[in-house]
């Protein structure tokens, strides 16, 4: 858990940010134009070997998590509701929003649900309770062996992306939207909803405390 400060807005903040995670990627698969590449490989899996995509982002997600324990990575409770609600909430999208057919609504889509993810992750990563499993993974590789850690997201991304590809998951021009989009999006929102630690919000404190003390000497 880290340090206990703002639990009550954390633990929640945490929740509607996994919950719109799922939900956007629901909407991106609904779009029908490409999918992130760990969801390309999730909707390969499903036409390969049936249960739901919400499905295998579930499983795909646990069996990440045990490649932790030779990296000696420690999961938070963000890391364990990663796996449990995210897939969970792409299905529940999937049931209540159909495929539209014209291309414009299908683009419109595609461009909301890349922003409503980068929404969420600046949403679940600034709860500070943890990262997802696969991004676990990749700083716990770049931790143990001292590689590039955009060089093994990279690779990582672009073998799940192949493997879901030959799986028959859909890969399109959604899929290097979201590529080119998603940084910039999440570095834009993540300072928006990042809750700072007990340090940061004591030493905020004082520094509103000197400066009244400061305007009230003035006034004096």
């Amino acid at each position: 858990m880290g340090d206990t400060h703002a639990l009550g807005r954390r633990l929640p903040q945490l929740v509607v940010g996994l919950a719109l995670y799922g939900g956007s990627m629901g909407l991106m698969l609904r779009s029908g134009l490409g999918l992130d590449p760990w969801d390309v490989f999730h909707q390969g899996l499903q036409g390969s070997f049936g249960l739901s995509v919400g499905a295998w982002v579930t499983i795909c997600g646990a069996l990440v998590l045990l490649l932790w324990i030779p990296l000696r990575q420690l999961p938070g409770v963000g890391t364990v509701a990663n796996v449990l609600l995210i897939g969970a909430a792409m299905d529940l999208t999937l049931r209540f929003v159909g495929t539209p057919g014209a291309l414009p609504v299908r683009i419109t889509l595609m461009v909301a649900a890349i922003v409503l993810n980068g929404l969420a992750t600046g949403l679940y990563i600034g709860a500070r309770l943890g990262p997802g499993p696969r991004d676990g993974l990749m700083t716990g590789l770049h931790r143990r062996t001292g590689g590039s850690l955009r060089l093994i997201r990279t690779g990582i991304e672009l073998v799940v992306l192949a493997v879901g590809v030959l799986l028959g998951g859909t890969a399109g021009i959604g899929t290097v939207a979201y590529a080119l989009a998603i940084g910039p999006l999440a570095q834009f929102f993540l300072p928006w909803f990042t809750v700072p630690t007990a340090e940061q919000a004591g030493r905020v404190g004082r520094v509103g405390r000197v400066g009244r003390s400061d305007r009230a000497g003035a006034a004096g």
